[in-house]
């Protein structure tokens, strides 16, 4: 893991997705229950945008979770990129930075779009392992329903959720499922380790990530100027909301709206 960085602090490409593929495997020990996880990212092979009331997605959103072989799909994408010039994509960020560059980043098979969805996916990964070592005492159904909570939920409208919450019920028993997982070492040592090495990182794709996103709203008001803008980032604001503000603008007689859909995505 510590060699995912390069001696300047950067997000090197093959050992982050080396990281990822390393993972994959144990989503295989989960059976079904791991089959929210796979449509999740799998929108991203086949994408179809989701339209509820609960929540619109600024982005194509994928249709539920995760499973191994979607994921390895979306870490084959990167890949394949890297392998396209191994110098020039070097760093992880690379390919993003280039993608916004030429405004291909809106594209649901663009290495953007699959970094955010891996990153996400990883993200409920930690989140589970977490909470399998933080709390020993709970069944596996709460572990990963409580994960979910905490990741992937606040990305996904009504008919995803519901889908995870039965899922879920398919999950194996929590006893035979670390022992499965378990090694000759020491499994709640390794699962500790992992977890507070591999989250910075994906903290980091997401500073990154939002770094380069913003809606920007400008509009007539007796209350604003002009140049009066608020921003909203899609790492940190429910889409919902975002779509509920616009509208309740163009409510209250919304004169000029220029807006960066994910700037690098117009």
């Amino acid at each position: 893991m510590k060699y995912v960085k390069s001696d300047s602090g950067v997000i090197l490409t093959k050992p982050f997705l080396e990281v990822c593929k390393h993972i994959l495997p144990v989503l295989e020990k989960f059976g079904s229950a791991m089959s929210i996880v796979k449509t999740d990212i799998g929108g991203n092979i086949t994408v179809r945008e989701i339209h509820s009331t609960s929540e619109q997605s600024l982005l194509p959103v994928p249709t539920a979770v995760y499973d191994r072989h979607i994921l390895a799909v979306l870490v084959q994408r990167l890949e394949t990129k890297y392998a396209s010039d191994p110098t020039k994509y070097e760093q992880l960020h690379s390919m993003v930075k280039l993608e916004v560059s030429a405004k291909t980043a809106k594209s649901s098979s663009s290495c953007t779009n699959g970094l955010l969805w891996l990153t996400r996916a990883m993200d409920f990964l930690v989140a589970l392992f977490h909470n399998l070592v933080q709390h020993r005492d709970w069944q596996m159904s709460q572990v990963c329903s409580d994960a979910y909570s905490k990741t992937l939920k606040k990305w996904h409208g009504w008919l995803a959720s519901s889908s995870f919450s039965v899922a879920i019920k398919l999950a194996p028993d929590r006893k035979k499922f670390m022992e499965i997982i378990s090694g000759s070492g020491d499994i709640n040592k390794d699962i500790e380790k992992f977890c507070s090495t591999f989250s910075p990182l994906l903290a980091e794709n997401h500073k990154f990530l939002v770094s380069s996103v913003q809606i920007t709203v400008f509009f007539a008001n007796p209350t604003f100027s002009e140049g009066d803008s608020f921003i909203l980032h899609l790492s940190t604001c429910r889409p919902v909301w975002a779509w509920m503000i616009l509208r309740h603008l163009d409510a209250v007689h919304l004169c000029i709206i220029q807006h960066a859909l994910y700037q690098a995505y117009a």
